[in-house]
């Protein structure tokens, strides 16, 4: 880890919810915005942009957390004015990704704040279906039952 930037240390003490970590390298000048070696940024952490993308996906720190099953994570995003109706560059809302692995929670917290969760991504699939292909039932009947 010695060989790590500042940015690379905040990101996996932000991801890792060590808060004094991360506080104390942002006072070392790390860089809230910063993209650490694999074009992410930290996660909402004093002030950080949540809408900035990476520029290897166009994946935002929500997209992120929504894929990982963090609610705490993205509840925190969406109260800091994260943009929940970003898409990546596969056409994937959060919203999808959740769906997708099954984070029934997550999904439930995005499903109100999502302008059409009935939107299908890229490939022309909407939350639901990828729930259902991905065998996560209790997400897809959830969304299902929400849509009516």
């Amino acid at each position: 880890m010695a060989d790590w930037s500042l940015t690379d240390k905040l990101c996996n003490a932000s991801a890792s919810g060590k808060i004094l970590e991360v506080l104390d390298l942002l006072q070392k000048g790390a860089d809230v915005n910063g993209f650490n070696t694999y074009k992410r940024t930290a996660l909402q952490v004093g002030g950080a942009d949540p809408n900035i993308r990476d520029p290897v996906l166009a994946l935002t720190v929500t997209h992120d957390a929504a894929r990982e099953g963090f609610v705490d994570a993205v509840r925190a995003l969406v109260q800091h004015g994260a943009d929940v109706n970003l898409v990546d560059e596969k056409g994937n809302l959060p919203l999808h990704l959740a769906a997708r692995e099954g984070h029934l929670e997550v999904v439930r917290l995005l499903i109100g704040h999502t302008a059409n969760p009935r939107t299908c991504n890229g490939l022309g699939f909407t939350a639901g279906q990828l729930a259902r292909q991905h065998r996560r039932m209790d997400t897809a009947e959830f969304i299902e039952a929400h849509l009516g």
